[in-house]
């Protein structure tokens, strides 16, 4: 039996790996094709290949007998957490913390400034040589609400502190406090709500915050408001969502949808007031170094015995 690593990127072009021969692991290069690269069950170290199905990332799961480390490369877990039920007990599941941050954080604040001085209908404009002047809203003096304010959350109030902003106020899971204010808890949202201009969605998918977004959450949003959702499609209830968009009440940009892709068809493309972007708030060129350097400082820890960063949970 070998010590097998599982990773999404060939070893050789990982920067800081232990080398094989002083760690006695073998890597090998998996990324979501229909063939493994060896026996599952050799694997001790799996690094969840990035962008792939549900369906896909926990194939092997079931077989990997002697895995101890299930590494994702996402910010959210969801999309493992169907095949953890199949692990021996005592694997620790770990997340992407800090690889998404700053690339997630860009694309929320490009969202919530596209959206709120009208950029989409420029683009129409442009298409059909129109010059749509006008007044259009602007970021500064709104008040924004961020609900999930873990490090996703973070970076994009670092990204909003010179747009001049009325207010920040910030959701979590539990209330805390934090170097730049109070954090509130998710049972706080109804009094919140209604004061907020822009609400940014960044929270993890779990069970408590599937379908957050409801009927009744929206119907709380101030007249006007901005939906903006870089966390899950199925934190917000679509069909209420679709209510609210098209009698005209709020508007929405939405990096995620329930369901997603997309389809053809589907009432979300074409719905008033709503900009769409295909799920890219983490793919893009600030995503390879970043998870570069996650893999190799955690198989640095995982070979020399230490604490693993991002541990999310312990399967038992």
């Amino acid at each position: 039996m070998t010590a097998d690593v599982w990773l999404p990127l060939p070893a050789d072009e990982i920067e800081g790996l232990p080398a094989p021969a002083e760690s006695s692991l073998t890597y090998r290069f998996w990324d979501g094709g229909a063939d493994f690269p060896a026996d599952p069950a050799d694997c001790v170290f799996y690094a969840v290949p990035y962008m792939t199905p549900m369906e896909t990332a926990v194939r092997p799961l079931a077989a990997m007998t002697s895995v101890r480390v299930v590494q994702t490369l996402t910010a959210g877990i969801d999309h493992v957490q169907p095949g953890l039920a199949a692990l021996p007990p005592g694997v620790r599941l770990c997340n992407a913390k800090g690889v998404h941050e700053a690339s997630t954080a860009e694309l929320a604040l490009a969202l919530v400034l596209a959206s709120l001085r009208g950029v989409p209908g420029f683009v129409r404009g442009q298409d059909q040589e129109e010059w749509r002047s006008g007044f259009y809203p602007a970021l500064a003096d709104k008040s924004v609400l961020i609900v999930g304010y873990g490090s996703i959350g973070a970076a994009i109030e670092d990204r909003l502190a010179p747009f001049e902003c009325a207010r920040v106020a910030r959701v979590a899971r539990s209330a805390r406090a934090t170097e730049r204010g109070e954090v509130r808890a998710l049972a706080d949202l109804p009094a919140l709500l209604p004061k907020a201009d822009v609400v940014i969605l960044s929270t993890p998918l779990t069970e408590r915050t599937k379908g957050l977004v409801s009927a009744e959450f929206l119907g709380r949003m101030r007249d006007g408001a901005l939906l903006v959702n870089v966390a899950r499609g199925p934190v917000v209830d679509t069909k209420a969502l679709l209510a609210e968009v098209e009698s005209g009440r709020i508007t929405a940009a939405l990096d995620v949808t329930d369901p997603e892709p997309l389809p053809a068809g589907h009432p979300l493309w074409h719905a008033p007031g709503v900009l769409i972007s295909p799920h890219v708030g983490g793919s893009t060129s600030a995503f390879a170094p970043r998870a570069k350097r996650l893999l190799a400082s955690q198989l640095t820890r995982f070979t020399a015995g230490e604490p693993l960063d991002n541990v999310v949970l312990t399967t038992g």
